[in-house]
C-alpha cells in the first residue's frame, strides 16, 4: 500500500505485514533474486539489490535467506524461478485509482488473484494506461524521526538530501517522507548516509499527482481490497491514489 503520505496508514500496513511475515519475507526474497538477476550479485555494483538486501534485512529476513536469493538470481546457486513482471491498473471502492505490480512464474494465476480480489471488495479492473497517467515514478525514502536515541527535524534531512536532488522531504508524523527523481534515489539515499541518518526504506514507487480523500466508511473499503490483494503471493505493490486524514483514520476499525 503505497502512493500517499500519512503515517497512520503507514503504520496500519505494519500491522498487516506483521500478520503475514511469511508473505512479506517471500515477496522480499523474490525482489532480490530479480535484482541480482538483472544486474548481478555484487551489492557495490547493483543499487537495485542493495536496496532489496537492506529492505529484507529492515524486515527480520534471516541472512541465510538472503545469500540463497542473491546466489540463485546471479545464477551462482540453481533453483531461480523466472519471474515475470506485470501491471494491473484498476478502480477500487469510491474511485480511488490503484496500480497492482505482480511477480509471477505464471500468468494466469496472477491474473485470477488479482481479478478475484478486486470484484469480491468493490473494485474493477480498467484497460492499461486508463490510470497509470495519474502516478508518476519517484524515489521514495522513509526516515524515522527517533534513531538509537536522537531526534532528527525536517531542517536536518533537508540538509542531508537536498543537494543530491531530493525534490521535497513531507512530515507523516513519525516520520520524513524523502520524495525525488526516481534516478535520484541512489544519490539521496547514499547522501542520508553519508550525514549518519539512517533510513527505514527507500523504493522506486508510484506516486499519485492527486489523491482522493476517504471518509472512514471508504477507508475500511480500500483497507479490505489492498489486504486481500497482497495476500497474493503474485502482488509485490499496491499503489493507491487515496488519502485519509489523521482523525478518520482514528476511526477506521
Amino acid at each position: 500500500m503505497s502512493g500517499h503520505s500519512k503515517w497512520a496508514t503507514t503504520k496500519h500496513k505494519k500491522a498487516v505485514i506483521d500478520s503475514r511475515r511469511a508473505k512479506l519475507f517471500a515477496k522480499l526474497i523474490k525482489n532480490i533474486e530479480v535484482a541480482a538477476r538483472t544486474g548481478g550479485g555484487d551489492l557495490a555494483g547493483n543499487p537495485t539489490l542493495y536496496d532489496a538486501v537492506q529492505k529484507a534485512k529492515k524486515s527480520s529476513v534471516p541472512n541465510d535467506n538472503i545469500d540463497r536469493a542473491v546466489k540463485r538470481g546471479s545464477g551462482a546457486e540453481a533453483g531461480g524461478a523466472d519471474w515475470q513482471s506485470i501491471t494491473y491498473e484498476g478502480y477500487g471502492p469510491n474511485g480511488v485509482a490503484m496500480l497492482i505490480e505482480c511477480l509471477t512464474d505464471n500468468r494466469n494465476r496472477a491474473a485470477a488473484d488479482v481479478r478475484t480480489a478486486m470484484t469480491r471488495n468493490g473494485g474493477s479492473l480498467a484497460d492499461p494506461n486508463s490510470v497509470a497517467y495519474l502516478f508518476n515514478r519517484k524515489g521514495v525514502i522513509v526516515v524515522n524521526k527517533e534513531q538509537d536515541g536522537k531526534s532528527y527535524s525536517e531542517d536536518d534531512v533537508m540538509e542531508a538530501v537536498l543537494e543530491a536532488g531530493a525534490d521535497e522531504v513531507n512530515d507523516l508524523g513519525e516520520a520524513f517522507e524523502v520524495i525525488s527523481e526516481a534516478t535520484d534515489l541512489v544519490k539521496v539515499r547514499t547522501a542520508l548516509q553519508d550525514a549518519g541518518i539512517d533510513y527505514e526504506s527507500a523504493d522506486a514507487s508510484f506516486v499519485p499527482s492527486m489523491t482522493v480523500d476517504l471518509d472512514a466508511d471508504g477507508a475500511n473499503k480500500i483497507f479490505r481490497l489492498i489486504d486481500a490483494l497482497e495476500d497474493s503471493d503474485d502482488v509485490q505493490n499496491v499503489y493507491a491514489n487515496f488519502d485519509v486524514s489523521d482523525d478518520v483514520m482514528a476511526e477506521v476499525g
